[in-house]
């Protein structure tokens, strides 16, 4: 494992030691309608508010320096002066028979490293011959107990906890695919690698590349993560996602020990995403705050979220900071975005509800009579563009993602500047 100042990847970050100061920004005036949010201590609960747009407080002359502006660079730390202590690794867990079926019932405890998996990842992570579907038919019928007691998939363990586990059906081992495929598919991973150490994987996925499979989806992040098991079996677990049209950073966990600290983080709001994007139009005030309710609604073959109101059955509460960085006039604006949940498609139907959807979203983009400009592609323009995460084993992870292609063109074409000030620094946690 990497300690300390994390080793430099192209377009990446490195690890750093110690909380990362933030910075909040002070109250500001209400401004055409947006109310002025108040910057909270995160220990705070979260306020269902309606729905609104707040302006930030301006950076008021300060600008990171330029050497902080992009990659994520470590800021004066030194693997001799960070003094990080690092737990040792986990012994790998027994392979509780995963590769040959189960013909009893059996009760296994939950270990301090599972603590805070929900179910079915607990069983995915235990059993990787156990397909998903057979996972999820087991837990609906009562058959895995938690401590005598029925569970939901998405219900999370503790350590100790005893999980009843029936008996199994567990798929055949795959083939092995050809040496030659399976080193293509690990080369592919290392050249889209932006950070990695041995519990982290931080990788920039190109836009167009499933994270996941689904109908129809054969290629996808999760399937090649397969070719890097290790010599015991276990594979590398994703810990959030990104659409199939989102490019960016997308965090790995390559050990179970990882991969629940990680989700932690995530559950605890303690991981700091930033997002850029290209909209139409220029959001008024450039710096605010969007509160709203989202809910999933099918339509025909495909699903969307949309504005739902308080209250209402299966809405849940999703909440934005955008701020202007550069625009071209009044037509476009390059907008800086930090989501403070994590719901479906949240910063592609929020800024399509205040009007200013993304250029090149096939879902929500709803500006009638709008012209694409001359030399940009009609793809997404939306990037993970950094994420700061504090590592399982002490320190941060901060990486940055450079701009996808089809972004460059459309950046080069406006004339952007990648090394401007982003006022979404100053924007609240919470």
């Amino acid at each position: 494992m990497t300690r300390g100042t994390g080793p430099r990847q192209p377009g990446g970050g490195r690890q750093m030691a110690g909380p990362r100061d933030g910075r909040r920004g002070a109250p500001g005036k209400k401004q055409g309608g947006h109310s002025s949010p108040s910057p909270r201590s995160r220990g705070e609960g979260k306020r269902h508010e309606p729905e609104r747009t707040a302006r930030l407080s301006p950076p008021a002359g300060r600008g990171r320096p330029p050497e902080q502006r992009d990659g994520g660079r470590a800021r004066g730390h030194t693997r001799e002066s960070e003094n990080v202590r690092s737990a040792p690794h986990p012994e790998p867990l027994p392979a509780s028979g995963e590769r040959e079926k189960q013909s009893a019932v059996q009760t296994v405890t939950v270990t301090p490293d599972e603590a805070g998996m929900r179910v079915d990842r607990f069983f995915e992570a235990r059993f990787p011959g156990l397909s998903f579907s057979h996972i999820q038919r087991i837990i609906r019928k009562g058959e895995v107990r938690v401590n005598g007691k029925r569970v939901e998939p998405k219900d999370r363990l503790e350590a100790g906890q005893g999980v009843r586990i029936p008996p199994l059906k567990l798929d055949q081992p795959k083939p092995a695919r050809a040496d030659s495929e399976t080193d293509k598919t690990r080369a592919f991973l290392k050249s889209i690698t932006l950070y990695e150490d041995a519990d982290v994987l931080v990788l920039n996925k190109p836009m167009g590349l499933a994270v996941q499979g689904g109908s129809g989806t054969t290629r996808h992040v999760d399937g090649m993560l397969d070719s890097l098991r290790d010599r015991h079996g276990q594979r590398p677990r994703l810990v959030h996602r990104l659409d199939k049209d989102t490019a960016g950073c997308l965090l790995v966990a390559k050990s179970r020990f990882a991969a629940a600290a990680l989700a932690k983080t995530f559950r605890s709001r303690s991981a700091r995403k930033i997002y850029w994007a290209l909209v139409a139009g220029v959001p008024k005030p450039r710096q605010g705050r969007i509160s709203t309710f989202l809910a999933k609604e099918e339509r025909e073959e495909e699903s969307f979220m949309r504005i739902a109101a308080h209250g209402e059955r299966g809405a849940s509460h999703a909440v934005t900071y955008y701020a202007v960085i550069e625009t071209a006039g009044q037509q476009l604006a390059w907008l800086s975005l930090k989501p403070v949940t994590g719901r479906t498609h949240q910063l592609r139907a929020h800024l399509s509800h205040i009007g200013h959807p993304i250029v090149g979203d096939p879902k929500y983009f709803s500006k009638e009579n709008w012209q694409l400009p001359g030399g940009m592609q009609n793809r997404l323009h939306l990037l993970a563009r950094r994420i700061v995460v504090p590592h399982p084993r002490g320190g941060v992870i901060d990486v940055s993602a450079p701009l996808p292609p089809h972004m460059a063109q459309s950046w080069n074409l406006l004339g952007f500047d990648l090394a401007r000030y982003d006022p979404i620094e100053d924007a609240p946690e919470e």
